[in-house]
């Protein structure tokens, strides 16, 4: 026995044969029935074609005809896996179990997971109608279906953020805000096999989500050539990384960590240096006319085992620095301030100290052979320095 639907509209029980199954329509239909089809038009002509809940139709011996149904669903199927999303003028196509798995309680999940719950209107070619940012839903579409957040370059995260957050989707709002507030570490701006220098514009992202007081770690990093000038570079942790060739002029370097980086040819004119590590750092030939040393709070600059061959440093405030046991061989330091510098041991050959404050400054057991000493502001005694 099964319970099939006729239409229009008796919900009866059938058993027997066909035969009885005609009977039984023209007496609960009131009409002569002869042929029985299915909701697709087919022809019955076996009462074992039928299944529980079936919708049949009854005619009187005329052509299948059919129940009239609305143009959208003329269309489109009624639920299929595949959809089209109209996302502000762009067209996205994807599946609903996309949309539906990866983020089961967000909004999108909400709107896909039953066939139009909350209305969804269409546009003429029956995509779904979004009104969001295309550039910044891709980057989420794409995180639905392979769990990967991956931004295309010039994309802003806060705007990926604040679509992620208008979706509910929160596990993807939590990984952007890590991203933008940025880890404390300098490594993570370039993938562990890439050694390609890091631009300016990926360092000053980084920059502005960073405390100022904070050491942000860069230490064996690659800014080999990239533009640097006139930032607010205070407490960053340089060490060992490759700062050659580098633009750093105007940049405040205060208490920053240059020991052992290679700063080689770079230019670091008018710098501010205040209590700036730079122990064993190589900055062969680089360029640091005008830069200020002095900390006003007594931090003294610690320059100690650099390597300063050939260096300009002409005009520099250097009062109390720490160039014990450097090399500055060929180096132009005039008109340097240079009172209580300690110069201990220090590689001053042909080294120009023309003009030099030299007060005070400790140049026990430095080589001094071949510098200049012309034009001192106040007199060297030879206690100060032995050839």
């Amino acid at each position: 026995e099964r319970k099939v639907e006729f239409i229009v509209s008796n919900v009866v029980a059938v058993y027997g044969t066909l035969v009885d199954l005609l009977s039984m329509a023209r007496t609960k239909l009131g009409i002569k029935a002869s042929n029985i089809y299915n909701v697709k038009g087919g022809l019955i002509d076996d009462i074992a074609l039928i299944r529980d809940d079936d919708v049949l139709y009854v005619s009187e011996g005329d052509a299948f005809v059919g129940k009239s149904r609305a143009p959208e669903q003329l269309c489109f199927p009624a639920h299929t896996d595949w959809l089209t999303l109209n996302v502000g003028g762009r067209h996205f196509t994807t599946t609903r179990s996309t949309l539906v798995n990866k983020e089961p309680d967000s909004m999108l999940a909400h709107m896909f997971r039953d066939q139009d719950v909350w209305g969804n209107k269409r546009d003429e070619r029956g995509a779904y109608l979004i009104d969001r940012s295309p550039d910044y839903f891709e980057p989420i579409l794409n995180y639905l279906r392979h769990g990967q957040l991956i931004v295309n370059e010039g994309i802003n995260l806060l705007g990926v953020l604040e679509e992620a957050r208008f979706f509910g989707m929160e596990q993807l709002a939590e990984q952007l805000e890590g991203l933008i507030k940025g880890p404390p570490q300098c490594r993570d701006l370039t993938p562990a096999d890439d050694h390609s220098p890091i631009s300016r514009k990926e360092f000053v992202r980084f920059l502005l989500a960073t405390p100022t007081k904070s050491e942000l770690r860069c230490q064996g990093l690659n800014f080999s050539g990239a533009d640097l000038s006139r930032l607010d570079l205070r407490y960053i942790n340089f060490k060992m990384a490759n700062l050659s060739q580098c633009n750093l002029a105007h940049a405040n370097l205060c208490f920053a960590n240059l020991e052992r980086a290679d700063l080689s040819a770079a230019n670091l004119d008018n710098a501010n240096l205040q209590g700036v590590k730079m122990l064993c750092t190589n900055a062969e030939g680089a360029s640091l006319k005008g830069c200020n040393f002095e900390d006003p709070a007594g931090v003294k600059a610690n320059l100690e085992g650099a390597n300063l061959k050939g260096v300009d440093m002409e005009g520099s405030q250097m009062t109390g620095i720490n160039l014990r046991v450097a090399t500055l061989k060929n180096a132009k330091l005039k008109n340097c301030n240079l009172r209580g510098a300690t110069l201990a041991g220090t590689d001053l050959e042909n080294c120009d100290l023309s003009g030099c404050d030299l007060q005070e400054a400790n140049l026990r057991g430095s080589n001094v052979k071949g510098a200049i000493f012309e034009e001192m502001l106040t007199p060297l005694h030879m206690s100060q320095s032995v050839r």
